[in-house]
């Protein structure tokens, strides 16, 4: 959108990842025009997906990564690989920016900083001093950067990373990498293995020490998919998360983790909808840690990579806790509670936080989102980890919800496949209320 085009459209979307770049697109193909607003300077990307480093790999196949549910194949063709090989995360982005370039939709390269309603709709405010105005609303923010971390607040800058995703973190990694700079990596999941494997792409020949509280690490796709081995809803004991986990462990037995695991997938919004309170936390405290390294698995070729940093002595997964962390001559110094364990000391010229996106949504420092929770617009989910919606997607009137924002409704709410239905079906319903202009 130019200074210069009309500042009014049937629907504005706030953010330009996979969420919004993909409503935006269904809504095209149903003659619903709309913007959408990301100054991030990665619309149709998304953190995700904005990478440039060749080392991160999508960790879902390549067949399985379609951007549009009734052409399974699309991904495959535009990208030229085979099925069952994993792509790079910049190529996928590169797809995803081909998708939104070759459409209508409109752009905004700035950031909303702030929504209200108006008689017919809402009013967005852009830093840039310009004003959108639209009969519907869409938030699709994605995943937010993670919460400070209170044991790291008196760190100076250039010895921690609050945020493993932005510009400042790659400019440190490259410092490290220049100076081989023991890292400390605070979390062992995915970002975790990110940050990793960008430490080894620019050369970094030092030590590396992740630090979970159960030092976890995510498990690693087969390099031979075994074959499906689906399961009805019908078959799954909802309801308990002790069931369900005798259930995986008998069914793994028979078919193996992955074909026991994937066959869940289809069927994870009933089986998290089918628990009460007690067990939605009790998967939340126990049963979640497990279930991420078992669902969210690498590529084969990261986890060969892992496994090799860590048989040479250069990566160090380990289990425990930090009980404080501290500047002390151009050094972190931290001070590590093993898990059943003693304390130990160690130092390092780097501390990088990767314990996960936000985990509370009072704590957003998206100026849009604390605005309309400030005013009431829209609520918190039950779990405080993200946005209330209804099965429609609706975080209020004429206003929707999508991808992560909507994770306490859904719990699996972050891949492709599952984002890609969502968007589907929340533009049929913004096409029906809001019709095509």
């Amino acid at each position: 959108m130019r200074s210069d085009e009309a500042g009014r459209v049937p629907v504005a979307i706030i953010g330009g990842g996979f969420s919004g770049t993909m409503t935006a697109l269904h809504l095209a193909r149903r003659g619903v025009r709309s913007v959408v607003i990301d100054g991030s300077g990665r619309a149709g990307r998304g953190v995700a997906y904005a990478t440039t480093d060749p080392a991160h790999l999508l960790n879902v196949p390549a067949a399985k990564m379609s951007a549009w549910p009734d052409q399974p194949d699309h991904f495959v063709h535009w990208s030229g690989l085979g099925g069952g090989e994993f792509a790079e995360r910049r190529a996928f982005g590169r797809y995803l920016s081909d998708q939104l370039a070759a459409s209508e939709v409109k752009v905004a390269e700035a950031i909303a900083t702030g929504a209200e309603r108006t008689a017919d709709g809402w009013r967005v405010s852009l830093d840039d001093g310009r004003q959108v105005s639209a009969q519907g609303l869409v938030l699709a923010q994605g995943n937010q950067p993670p919460a400070p971390l209170p044991v790291a607040e008196r760190l100076p800058h250039e010895l921690y990373i609050a945020n493993p995703w932005s510009e400042a973190a790659r400019e440190a990694i490259e410092r490290a990498a220049e100076r081989d700079s023991d890292v400390l990596i605070i979390g062992t999941g995915l970002t975790m293995v990110d940050t990793v494997l960008s430490l080894a792409e620019a050369g970094h020949s030092g030590r590396i020490t992740a630090l979970s509280r159960r030092g976890l690490v995510p498990r690693a796709h087969a390099h031979a998919a075994a074959p499906p081995a689906p399961v009805e809803l019908g078959e799954l004991p909802l309801g308990s998360v002790r069931k369900l986990a005798r259930w995986l462990r008998r069914r793994s037995a028979e078919v193996g983790f992955r074909p026991a695991v994937d066959a869940l997938r289809p069927h994870s919004h009933a089986i998290w909808q089918s628990f009460n309170g007690v067990e939605e936390q009790r998967f939340i405290r126990h049963a979640r840690p497990w279930w991420d390294i078992h669902r969210h698995r690498l590529a084969p070729q990261v986890a060969e990579q892992l496994k090799s940093l860590i048989a040479d002595g250069r990566l160090q997964v380990m289990a425990g806790r930090l009980v404080s962390l501290g500047a002390d001559d151009g050094e972190v110094q931290a001070l590590i509670r093993r898990r059943r364990g003693s304390e130990v000391e160690r130092r390092f010229g780097l501390a990088v936080n990767c314990t996960g996106p936000l985990g509370e949504i009072a704590q957003t420092r998206d100026a849009l989102l604390a605005g309309l929770l400030a005013r009431g617009e829209v609520r918190a989910d039950r779990f405080g980890i993200g946005l209330e919606v209804d099965e429609r997607d609706r975080a209020g009137e004429r206003l929707w919800a999508l991808g992560p924002l909507t994770k306490g409704r859904y719990w699996e709410i972050t891949a492709v496949p599952d984002i890609r239905g969502q968007a589907a079906a929340a533009a049929e319903d913004i096409a029906a209320e809001i019709g095509a202009r």
